[in-house]
């Protein structure tokens, strides 16, 4: 018996070249913030800056994130899908191509007393913006990304939200190494603070910009919840509603009390179905916590 092949992966031009983007912007941040500022990534890139740092050598780092992020592309190639896993793969290789094409530029003095806050800032606003769009257009910028999509989908939590548990174990280590190369306490404890900063930056941008896992509930009042729950079935078929009785106190008149539970991704698109059918209803949404993990989000890939 002949085993099925697997249908072929399209990647679409306009989203491969977002990932080269992701790509860029993510290597510029690297480039010209972390790397100057001193600060611990997150994940096995926090372990790969941590050896460069401790033996001056940029190369270290790229090889390093080289060999951990073909591991966990394979992760994401076997438990997520081969469509997020080659996304991400391009936006690994474009990192790994500009950090040795990228010239050599100084925007900021990184010392302790000037500027080195604000290559922090940029730093953890840039990368989280980088992050944001590849996991925008199906992909990641690897590393504990690759972890957070994973356990996004398992947990239903914001994906930035791992990336600071991510952060733990790989400061820890770098904290441990310049420790040992510097055995400078105060150093240390300044390190820490910058690091802080950049995973609660960037995980806050990335979060602010990407609400696949951010869960909302859309409740609508209007004459008639049939057209309101085809207007929510139409552009999300696989989303359900329930509808509720209610009563206009002001004109004593009956109306209908629609909801659904759905991502704060879809909700515009939900949003414009349900005014371009009911544009006389009135409706609400807030943000949920705490729903099962029976709730259905779209696989990222």
């Amino acid at each position: 018996m002949s085993r099925s092949k697997r249908p072929p992966i399209r990647i679409r031009p306009i989203d491969a070249a977002f990932m080269v983007f992701a790509g860029m912007v993510y290597a510029i941040a690297l480039k010209y913030f972390v790397f100057p500022s001193g600060i611990i990534l997150t994940g096995t890139e926090g372990i790969a800056v941590s050896i460069a740092y401790y033996f001056d050598k940029t190369i270290i780092f790229i090889v390093l994130y080289a060999v951990f992020q073909i591991a966990l592309l394979t992760f994401a190639y076997l438990k997520i899908s081969r469509g997020f896993a080659i996304r991400s793969a391009i936006v690994v290789a474009t990192v790994i191509t500009l950090l040795f094409l990228l010239p050599e530029m100084a925007f900021a003095d990184p010392a302790p007393q000037n500027e080195r806050i604000t290559l922090v800032l940029f730093a953890g606003i840039i990368s989280g913006f980088a992050k944001a769009m590849a996991f925008k257009h199906r992909g990641s910028t690897g590393d504990e990304d690759i972890i957070a999509a994973h356990y996004a989908m398992k947990y239903l939590r914001p994906v930035g939200s791992i990336a600071i548990i991510a952060g733990v174990v790989s400061t820890a280590f770098g904290l441990l190494l310049q420790y040992l190369k510097v055995n400078d306490f105060p150093a240390l404890v300044n390190t820490l603070m910058y690091t802080s900063l950049y995973i609660f930056v960037s995980a806050q941008t990335l979060n602010a910009m990407y609400h696949k896992f951010k869960i909302t509930m859309l409740v609508v009042i209007d004459e008639n919840p049939d057209r309101v729950g085809e207007a929510i079935r139409k552009v999300s078929p696989h989303r359900t509603y329930t509808v509720q009785s209610d009563i206009d106190g002001r004109l004593n008149k009956q109306l209908k009390m629609v909801r659904t539970i759905i991502t704060l991704e879809e909700l515009p698109r939900v949003l414009e179905s349900v005014r371009s059918a009911a544009p006389n209803s009135f409706y609400y949404h807030h943000e949920l916590e705490g729903v099962s993990r029976k709730f259905y989000i779209t696989p990222i890939g």
